[in-house]
């Protein structure tokens, strides 16, 4: 992963005019034929002949070419957002279409495609929301720039209409560009061929995109002592591994610092699951169930695609902290087993009772560290992400994430501002509470362990329970309401929400953290007042 992203970012622009011979295709994303825009005039007259010649005309997306006075560009992509107005419609549909749009372009050979939107929609953040979902299209995974740099960038360029004042599109165009680099940065770590990226080329790769800057400080700990004594429940998982030097863990952090650090008034902190393989250990995963087990890294993944955000925006007013706790879950003679005991960090005893629930353990120790460190801080909100159980994804299926909170972050409503954030920006999540027979199942029921790694009884709650076990094994059940150290905190399970394999990942939950962190401080009130 050494070559990082070169060769792969290409120019992004805004544009006031979307009919300029420089582009080769328009792709536009729209809710009907009503648009006013003067600017998009011209692109009334071929639309409305394809809607009175095609049924399907608002159903699908439609490929015409066109030639008139009017008309430099000579191949437009519709594509209907379909409807927007019913109880369960969402600002998805623009990020659906611009997709699809951009996709259906790429097969026609465009190289300088310009995407266009109404400057009127149903949606407040519809124009950010259509240019990362286009975005998305454009992504090319990293090995394939690897293996063949003419492919590393699937179009030369790409503008964006926008018709407010260019100061305006300007400062929404490079949030744009800072969120898609750091999704970039997200989706490379976490897809990738597990030899691609193990435990050390993920350690080189963000060493590259981020070892540069000044504000972003990288400490990495992997030596298999220090390991052992700081991390006791990652160096169990990573015992079979660690016999191989390139999948030896290790555990990753990151401090951002703004540069005026007199004004910290927030401090977020980020744990991500970084299983570079997962193969269930000794509790091996049967019946075709291991293929896409390199994925199980994302939410380490996405705590560093976070800071290359942080690295590009240099937000001020908060400072953030990340994990990511990397180890592969091998099998062999070093392997952990189950009914092991392993003390945490954090002083209590767990009994290993299924080896494939290894993330949980991987973060324990991280999430016990960064609980210390947050007590005294400003404002705290900590949170665990992770592609973590399959309980999720029967559970809310696999397009959301399953988010819950601890008391303290209950009574800030941060469950609910992070949902909102995420509904805003295409990149929706489901409420989950973790209620008190998820905190009864995980005790132990005998004098040996303090707590259980999982409970067999407690499946019919799984995500629920590795909520309540992580607050357990880092000793963050101690900071709840009842404490005068009180402490917010937050898991975010994202099994399904990442993308499912082989599909291509979402970078996941980026788009909700950056909006509900970042989008304020940039282009909240532009990207509301020119395109409502």
């Amino acid at each position: 992963m050494d070559n990082g992203l070169d060769g792969r970012v290409f120019p992004i622009n805004v544009t006031n005019d979307p009919n300029k011979a420089h582009y080769d295709c328009i792709v536009f994303v729209s809710e009907n034929l009503d648009f006013t825009d003067p600017q998009l005039q011209f692109l009334k007259a071929p639309l409305q002949e394809r809607k009175t010649n095609d049924s399907n005309f608002e159903k699908d997306v439609s490929f015409i070419t066109f030639t008139g006075s009017d008309g430099n560009v000579k191949r437009l992509v519709y594509v209907p957002t379909g409807p927007v107005n019913r109880d369960y419609d969402d600002v998805r549909r623009y990020y659906d279409a611009a997709g699809n749009g951009m996709k259906r372009a790429l097969k026609a050979g465009s190289k300088k495609p310009v995407l266009v939107l109404p400057s009127e929609t149903s949606f407040k953040h519809a124009w950010t929301v259509t240019a990362f979902g286009a975005l998305q299209a454009l992504y090319t995974p990293i090995e394939v720039a690897v293996s063949d740099p003419t492919k590393a960038k699937k179009v030369d360029c790409l503008a964006i209409f926008f018709t407010g004042p260019d100061k305006h599109g300007e400062e929404m165009l490079e949030y744009v560009k800072a969120v898609e680099i750091g999704r970039t940065v997200c989706r490379d770590i976490a897809a990738s061929d597990p030899e691609f990226s193990c435990t050390t080329e993920v350690e080189k790769y963000v060493l590259k995109v981020l070892g540069d800057d000044p504000t972003v400080k990288i400490t990495v700990t992997k030596c298999p002592h220090e390991l052992k004594e700081k991390y006791p429940l990652l160096a169990a998982v990573d015992r079979a591994a660690s016999v191989t030097e390139r999948h030896r863990g290790r555990v990753i952090n990151f401090e951002y610092m703004p540069l005026q650090r007199a004004a910290i008034q927030k401090t977020i902190m980020l744990v991500g699951k970084g299983v570079a393989y997962d193969t269930g250990g000794a509790d091996i995963k049967t019946g075709g169930n291991m293929p896409g087990m390199n994925r199980d890294k994302s939410g380490a993944a996405a705590v560093a695609g976070f800071f290359k955000i942080l690295s590009i925006l240099k937000p001020a007013g908060i400072r953030v902290r990340g994990t990511m706790a990397m180890v592969r879950n091998s099998v062999g003679a070093e392997m952990y087993v189950g009914d092991e005991i392993i003390k945490a960090a954090s002083g209590v005893r767990i009994r290993v009772n299924n080896t494939d629930a290894e993330g949980r353990f991987a973060m324990g120790d991280c999430l016990y560290h960064m609980k210390e460190e947050a007590i005294g801080q400003p404002d705290p909100h900590i949170y665990t992400i992770a592609t973590l159980t399959g309980h999720c994804i029967r559970t809310y299926g696999t397009h959301y994430s399953g988010i819950m909170e601890n008391g303290p972050a209950k009574k800030q409503n941060l469950c609910q501002s992070l949902q909102a954030a995420g509904d805003s920006t295409a990149e929706p999540c489901e409420i989950s509470t973790m209620r008190r027979e998820d905190f009864d199942a995980s005790a132990s029921k005998t004098e040996y362990e303090d707590f259980y790694q999982i409970d067999k009884s407690s499946g019919n709650r799984g995500h629920q329970y590795a909520g309540v076990f992580l607050q357990r094994a880092s000793g963050l059940d101690k900071h709840g309401l009842d404490s005068d150290k009180q402490l917010p905190y937050m898991h975010i399970d994202i099994a399904g929400s990442s993308g499912i394999y082989p599909d291509m990942p979402f970078a996941t939950p980026l788009l909700g953290l950056s909006a509900f962190y970042l989008r304020d401080l940039f282009v909240c009130k532009k990207d509301c007042e020119h395109h409502k």
